[in-house]
């Protein structure tokens, strides 16, 4: 099929997520001519669903089933139900494929503006330098190029435009930000946050959240309805559809080309050099080219990647920007909700709760395990926090016996706390994806094999997060409490894939540089996820989009030097 080719842009951005949408707005504010090339399509005022009740709904959101015929891997997903399912990619027209004994769970690809950020969690956290530095602390992997001196910068721009609500702590390990106010506690988990700290002296913070406490930046604060995974009229958590995307667009510099399946970086025949994107229209199945002078790749880590191998040429074999031979390598995702404990607090049924039934955040325990002063784990590297917090039922599930007395029981509500941990996974050369030439999805574009498990690493904190929570909850007077891990959770369940085009300071190890510059083209950007050198315990999305800014801000410098 003939490609249409459209007029050039100076840069060429695949995907509107979180770092796509900060360097549409970075570089559109700044002047230059951008092009965002985004599988997803348009976000309209009809997508924002969150008071929509279920009984409106044809299937009054009771029939997952039929949602799992074409979403058996998307469904997997926490926010992926009846009311917003067809923001999500069709696992039958779009697959992957894994090992058999190496499942992975491939969640939440995105097919609207905004990408994940529409149904984020939207927690909120800094990186230290024991993230940054793990390799020189414990041996283990690579450094980052760069430090936390470096990003600090960022992470304030980025803080104080999406408005991030938390609670300064102090704490080396996750450092403070430039906060809205924090949302409350509720009554358990204050409890819980003092009895931690004077037994153990660990961190019990509110979640640091990208949710509004107050107006902020022409958004209304947050009024706590709830189904924050169903978009936000209100504009009170941070969505790069109606924030940096909208920024980007009113600037008059920037192009939104939606639903456009990217297939190649297009390459000049002559030299190592980027000249824009191959894509394919979702609906007409035309192909398009767009070109520019830089190319930047936001379309998700593994995603990102899977246009690299394709991009494959005689220069680059392998994959382009592979000449390292790592790309596809160093797969991480987060040992998510494999350990942890939850606890009962009968003395509290009848106090009010201060943080309200509908409050979209938790609590949050700051990493405690392999820390700079604190304890060292003999069994494990690395460390994990915990996310979770207050829970209320009507009914008491949990009650034992029968009878009248069961029967009363039963009536009395039951206010818990769930501590869940979310651990870092050690990068492993073995943990890889690469090209499946066996399998195309709809459009022709062949798929990604995905292969990765946990180790003994994994599995020994998993085990320490059951120990570590339960002992927190009975310290703060819990009852009935209970530990679980899950040791055959597959990974994927994290939903935040990291490290697969790793930045470093040797192209022989690694794929890109410091300001996510591919070593082998100058005009090649990877600014998602894949560039992590390690995953760090926190959510990557703060520091995905600090990363961007930094990126972006040497792009602009590099292309008034003339060498990109």
């Amino acid at each position: 099929m003939q490609a249409r080719t459209l007029p050039p842009f100076d840069v060429v951005v695949v995907g509107s997520g979180a770092s796509g949408g900060w360097a549409a707005k970075r570089l559109a504010e700044a002047g230059l001519k951008v092009a965002v090339v985004d599988a997803g399509r348009k976000h309209t005022a009809a997508d924002f669903r969150e008071h929509r009740p279920d009984y409106e709904l044809k299937f009054r959101n009771r029939a997952p089933d039929l949602i799992r015929k074409t979403r058996p891997r998307q469904t997997e997903c926490y926010a992926c139900t009846e009311h917003n399912y067809d923001w999500f990619a069709n696992d039958l027209d779009e697959p992957y494929t894994t090992p058999a004994n190496k499942p992975f769970s491939w969640q939440g690809r995105m097919r609207i503006m905004g990408g994940r950020t529409n149904v984020w969690a939207r927690q909120s956290y800094r990186f230290s330098d024991l993230d940054f530095k793990a390799a020189s602390i414990d041996g283990h992997g690579i450094d980052w190029p760069l430090g936390y001196a470096d990003l600090a910068p960022y992470y304030d721009i980025v803080e104080e435009y999406a408005g991030i609500s938390g609670l300064a702590e102090g704490v080396y390990e996750l450092p403070d930000g430039r906060f809205l106010p924090p949302m409350p506690f509720t009554c358990p988990e204050v409890r819980l946050r003092h009895a931690v700290k004077q037994k153990f002296g660990r961190t019990v913070t509110i979640g640091r959240t990208a949710n509004l406490t107050r107006p902020h930046n022409g958004r209304g604060a947050c009024h706590y309805c709830g189904p924050c995974e169903r978009g936000c009229v209100s504009r009170a958590y941070f969505n790069a559809a109606f924030t940096t995307m909208a920024d980007a667009l009113a600037t008059g510099n920037c192009t939104h080309i939606p639903d456009a399946m990217v297939y190649q970086v297009l390459m000049d025949a002559d030299a190592p050099r980027a000249r824009g994107v191959l894509y394919i229209d979702r609906n007409t199945r035309e192909m398009h080219e767009v070109t520019g002078r830089v190319v930047v790749l936001c379309a998700q880590a593994l995603e990102s990647v899977r246009v690299l191998f394709n991009s494959a040429t005689p220069r680059f074999p392998n994959g382009l920007a592979n000449s390292s031979g790592v790309l596809g390598q160093y797969l991480q995702d987060h040992v998510r909700n494999g350990g942890g404990a939850t606890g009962e607090f009968p003395d509290m049924q009848a106090k009010p709760s201060l943080g309200g039934p509908r409050r979209p955040n938790g609590i949050y325990v700051i990493r405690f395990r392999n820390t700079k002063n604190g304890p060292k784990s003999k069994k494990f590297l690395r460390g994990y926090g915990y996310q979770g917090g207050w829970g209320g039922a009507d009914f008491n599930w949990s009650a034992p016996g029968f009878g009248d007395a069961f029967k009363t029981a039963l009536m009395e509500p039951v206010i818990s706390l769930n501590l869940g941990g979310f651990g870092e996974c050690l990068p492993r050369r073995e943990n890889v994806v690469e090209i499946d030439r066996d399998v195309a999805d709809v459009f022709g574009i062949p798929v990604l094999r995905i292969s990765m498990s946990w180790t003994e690493n994994e599995r020994a904190m998993i085990a320490d997060m059951a120990t570590s929570a339960a002992e927190m909850l009975e310290a703060a007077g819990a009852r009935n409490v209970r530990p679980w891990t899950v040791v055959d959770r597959m990974p994927g369940m994290g939903i935040h894939e990291v490290g697969v085009a790793r930045m470093g300071t040797s192209p022989k190890t690694s794929v890109l540089n410091q300001f996510q510059q591919a070593h082998d083209i100058r005009n090649l950007f990877v600014m998602d996820g894949a560039g992590f050198t390690s995953s760090a315990c926190q959510n990557p999305t703060l520091t995905i989009m600090a990363l961007a800014v930094r990126s972006c801000d040497y792009l602009m410098n590099e292309m008034k030097r003339g060498s990109v």
